[in-house]
């Protein structure tokens, strides 16, 4: 073979490989982001529409400057009902944060103790789930247990269970991910069973210890335990893509919260006022975090403070796709109207 034909063959190798790689880019969200930024956040809101989410609500806290308020799409779209930035929006996993604060106040005030053991607080548990006799409190809240989790069992979001004990028995007698301590995995089965350490604790339940302890001196009035708690019209309706039904009914244990409320919680967990003294706020840094994201069927939460530019963003989009490119979709946006905000600080 002569050299001029080895470097056709390779030309054509590289040709071949260039074409399979571009059939493989996620073309969607290269769109998204490529597109000229708009100078204002409402366009930039706007733009979520054509990314396929039914309907957007953005918060935005600047700290110097009085909040703002975006919209864009439905608040419900069989009823053509505009989104009400002012609605209330299942924020899922970032209720996270207000459980990690609760423990930390248990803790601080010698109800709880972090380095006690899942068989310490739940013995009926002990020969259920494997190394519940080495399983800190520590550990469960830092997602560093072992505990499989319940959402990932097969097909699980196809038909949610309603109730803690369903999703616990889901994983019981289930080998462990991997020993106490020593990985980190994800799983809301830390979360149920730290709930369940703080009912037994408290004798009452977790939620109205934080409404207690944390929303009602932040005076965070928008803020609930459960989809049984509010007038399902103050909801903003959810929606899986290739599925009809609002999914704004279904009772898959989220906390509910407007933005405006999930904003003034983030700022005061970042500032310091969710905190009774230095010691709880040391307390809490050494276990969680202070920003989190939340995704069901249905509805998308990104709430996260940005310290360069003082300012709290909380954004909830109302359109689900665990197959596609819909959760990168929404950090594209979420990223973009982070961009518009650091241009406009910077003017």
């Amino acid at each position: 073979m002569t050299k001029k034909q080895t470097k056709n063959i390779i030309r054509l190798l590289l040709l071949v490989g260039t074409i399979i790689s571009l059939y493989f880019v996620p073309w969607p969200i290269v769109k998204a982001w490529i597109k000229p930024l708009p100078d204002m956040v409402q366009e930039q809101v706007n733009a979520a529409l054509d990314m396929g989410f039914d309907g957007i609500v953005v918060y935005v806290d600047m700290g110097d400057k009085e909040p703002a308020y975006f919209a864009a799409g439905y608040k419900n779209r069989e009823n053509k009902i505009p989104a009400d930035p002012h609605a209330l929006f299942k924020i899922a996993s970032v209720g996270k944060l207000y459980n990690a604060l609760a423990i930390t106040k248990l803790v601080t005030s010698g109800k709880l103790s972090l380095d006690k053991t899942l068989a310490d607080y739940l013995p009926e548990l002990k020969d259920r789930i494997e190394y519940a006799n080495s399983i800190t409190i520590r550990m469960m809240v830092q997602h560093r247990s072992g505990i499989p989790n319940y959402t990932d069992t097969y097909m699980y979001w196809a038909a949610p269970k309603e109730t803690a004990d369903e999703n616990l028995a889901l994983v019981l007698d289930l080998p462990a991910n991997f020993k106490p301590g020593e990985d980190y995995e994800y799983s809301n089965t830390n979360y149920l069973l730290l709930d369940r350490i703080m009912n037994r604790v408290l004798g009452y339940t977790t939620f109205q210890y934080i409404q207690e302890e944390i929303l009602t001196p932040l005076k965070l009035n928008h803020t609930y335990g459960s989809i049984n708690d509010v007038n399902i019209d103050d909801v903003m309706s959810g929606y899986y893509v290739g599925y009809d039904t609002d999914l704004k009914t279904d009772d898959v244990g989220s906390m509910l919260a407007t933005a405006e409320d999930l904003g003034k919680f983030i700022r005061a967990l970042n500032e310091g006022l969710a905190f009774k003294n230095k010691n709880e706020q040391e307390i809490y840094s050494s276990i969680y975090k202070y920003e989190h994201t939340g995704l069901i069927p249905g509805y998308q939460t990104i709430a996260k403070y940005h310290k360069a530019i003082d300012a709290v963003v909380i954004q909830f989009t109302n359109t689900v796709n665990f197959e596609g490119y819909n959760w990168n979709l929404s950090e594209v946006e979420y990223n973009r109207i982070i961009k518009i905000l650091r241009k406009k600080k910077s003017v």
